[in-house]
């Protein structure tokens, strides 16, 4: 009857179309362990046979084995089914079940509909169904959902299994780089100390530089290479790199914590999945202290902390930047006392010399309005500059002997690591050695292999070990007894060491954020500066902003008051011969001149040495020569005679001369009396 009911179905039309056969395990372990089930799904060539399809039209699609039912884009073999059912090409489509096919409803339905519309029959293990009949697309309908309710149920039974395996720290996880099992299956630290001294260098360079670029940076320049995990399980030494070192900086195992559940995967456009970090009060599981780690966990949040502060990206807020090269002392440190925001640098150059501007711009590029400030840093950087150098003065040799323990501490530590991959190059050319001395010398073939992998090994260990030869002299000259006793002349000199050329920027900078916490600006007559030092001590600094260009080369009041004075006795030339004599100077800094000083003269409006004595009643040669009642050329000769009393009011030598009194003029009338040639006393022609 069943077999009836199946000729019924399939008419002429279906037997012209090709019979497809739908073939799919979920994993390679099913398809190499579930032959059973891969030999029904084969076995419906012969049904297909059966119900009318010759040999050559059955088409079976087996390339989706290992794939998982529940993606489209991943599966080739179901794209192309989906494509020839759309082309009218397929006359039956058959599978074991329904899950074969696709555990994902949407799939489904699509490829019921397209077999509805093409006139295409559906089969499995339970029946023959015709799209085109209502209750065979209802029962295809309800197994489509069926099987993608199943995977869910399956789904959900083993991640809550795993999940809380997971809470109670037992889940067996993949882990990071210098962590294993043992074989009580517990966590422990690697057992090769080339990997643990190098885990342990690396947090000692972070925990001293503050940035997981620097810790590269130091790793380079060190020569020192970092273990990493291959695909494979193996154990490769390759270069730092910024993402290998933060994503070690973030994964607290290495604090001796498990965790699971750190990162959400979801499913795109594409079948893509796309994977986002949680916060961790998202994260399903986190038991701290369930292994030994390489570092503590309070150590492990403070790599944390330093990561986002140094992360610019964060927002416009007061996190600190990391140290960088310019001189800007305040970098990362300033902050504006108008709006609170962290305030930017910018840099201009003077006489060949970065001199560094805080800028607050936050306002100008959120909402496009005008800075809050815009502040000069020459004169900051000066006055931070003396307060760093008042506070640790005291501490200057302590400093100085912890600076040099900690160059031998890392000297040291890195003449180890690279002595430990010396020796694991010296094992691995060894075990190749040994290696290529047991076979037998007629088997050329695997002879020739494996002495092409001894010489490998032997170039390896030759490189290493020029290598560990030539950081070990560099870091003899790193410590020279030289060095060390300028470190310790410099213990007793801090401002030598600060001003010193080879203290670079960024160490002047580290010295300043071991000492100050942040540093508020604001700018008004004067520029004040509240520091807060690390531990919550304050001090307030004000000083004066820096002068103008104008201001500059503008001559000093104390100048000005001084020339002022001695214009009153003395002319131009005069003037300018004593105040370089006092050792004064001009506004652009050079010697005072007659010209100079006529120029001063004028521009501050002073009184000259002429209009001082007219102002005192002094006359000129004419006026006197009137009131005497004698010519004007007489008027020197009297002065040479002492009879008037004149005084030099020019460098071209014209004279004023001071009121003569009674006695004066009595005896200029007895002079022009006894006088044999008085032409010269003669009084001036009346004037008519």
């Amino acid at each position: 009857m069943q077999d009836e009911a199946y000729h019924r179905k399939v008419t002429g039309n279906h037997l012209q179309r090709d019979a497809y056969v739908y073939i799919r395990q979920s994993s390679m372990g099913q398809v190499l362990n579930n032959r059973e089930s891969t030999m029904r799904q084969y076995d419906f060539r012969r049904q297909a046979v059966a119900l009318g399809w010759q040999e050559e039209q059955i088409r079976v699609i087996d390339c989706d084995q290992g794939e998982s039912g529940a993606v489209k884009d991943a599966r080739d073999g179901f794209a192309e089914l989906v494509a020839d059912v759309s082309m009218g090409r397929a006359g039956i489509v058959m599978a074991l079940e329904a899950s074969r096919l696709s555990r994902n409803s949407s799939d489904w339905h699509r490829l019921l509909e397209l077999c509805a519309f093409t006139d295409t029959l559906v089969m499995d293990q339970d029946g023959l169904y015709e799209l085109a009949n209502f209750n065979d697309r209802l029962l295809l309908g309800l197994k489509g959902v069926m099987s993608e309710a199943e995977l869910h149920v399956l789904k959900s039974r083993m991640l809550q299994g795993l999940r809380n395996k997971a809470r109670r720290g037992e889940l067996k996880t993949m882990l990071p780089t210098g962590l294993a099992y043992d074989p009580a299956e517990r966590v422990v630290l690697d057992p090769d100390q080339e990997v643990q001294h190098a885990l342990r260098s690396f947090f000692d360079s972070f925990a001293r530089t503050g940035s997981a670029t620097a810790t590269v940076r130091d790793f380079r320049r060190q020569a020192l290479r970092f273990p990493r995990r291959t695909t494979t399980g193996g154990l490769a030494w390759t270069q730092l790199t910024q993402s290998l070192a933060l994503g070690v900086l973030h994964n607290p195992r290495y604090a001796g914590a498990f965790c699971f559940g750190r990162k959400s995967c979801r499913i795109g456009v594409g079948g893509q999945k796309r994977y986002r970090t949680l916060p961790r009060d998202q994260w399903q599981a986190l038991v701290k202290d369930m292994h030994p780690g390489y570092i503590t966990w309070e150590q492990y949040e403070e790599n944390l902390r330093r990561l986002a502060v140094n992360a610019n990206a964060h927002g416009q807020d007061r996190r600190r930047s990391p140290p960088r090269e310019g001189p800007a002392l305040l970098q990362g440190l300033a902050i504006c006392g108008v709006c609170g925001q962290r305030m930017s640098v910018r840099y201009h150059s003077r006489n060949k010399r970065l001199i560094p501007d805080y800028v607050c711009q936050n306002a100008t590029v959120g909402i496009a309005a005008r800075r809050c400030q815009d502040i000069p840093g020459a004169t900051i950087e000066k006055a931070m500059a003396e307060l760093v150098l008042e506070s640790v003065t005291p501490m200057n040799l302590e400093i100085a002997v912890q600076v040099q323990r900690d160059i031998e501490s890392r000297v040291e530590q890195a003449d180890q690591l690279r002595g430990q991959h010396v020796e694991r190059a010296r094992y691995e050319a060894d075990l190749a050695k040994r290696r290529f001395m047991q076979v037998e010398p007629e088997n050329r073939l695997v002879a020739d292999v494996l002495e092409a992998e001894w010489n490998d090994k032997l170039r390896s260990l030759a490189e290493a070990q020029a290598l560990y030869e030539k950081q070990r002299e560099a870091d003899r000259e790193l410590l020279s007894e030289e060095q060390r006793r300028t470190i310790m002349e410099l213990a007793t000199d801090l401002p030598r060491l600060w001003n010193a050329p080879e203290t670079c920027f960024r160490d002047r900078k580290r010295i300043v954020r071991l000492l100050i916490e942040d540093v508020t600006i604001i700018r008004e007559d004067l520029i004040t500066l509240h520091v807060r030092f690390r531990g919550g001590a304050t001090r307030t600094l004000r000083i004066a902003p820096p002068l103008s260009a104008l201001d500059k080369i503008r001559t000093p009041p104390q100048t000005v008051s001084r020339v002022r004075n001695l214009l009153e006795e003395h002319t131009d030339a005069e003037t300018a011969r004593i105040l370089n004599e006092e050792g004064l100077r001009s506004g652009s800094g050079r010697p005072f001149t007659r010209v100079s000083v006529k120029v001063l003269r004028r521009n501050h409006r002073l009184t000259t040495q002429r209009e001082c004595l007219l102002q005192k009643g002094f006359l000129s040669p004419l006026q006197i020569a009137e009131r005497l009642g004698i010519r004007p050329d007489a008027v020197a000769s009297w002065r040479r005679k002492g009879v008037l009393r004149g005084i030099s009011v020019g460098d071209n030598g014209q004279h004023l001369y001071a009121p003569p009194d009674q006695a004066v003029m009595d005896q200029v009338a007895r002079r022009r009396k006894c006088t044999p040639r008085a032409d010269a006393l003669n009084p001036l022609p009346d004037q008519h």
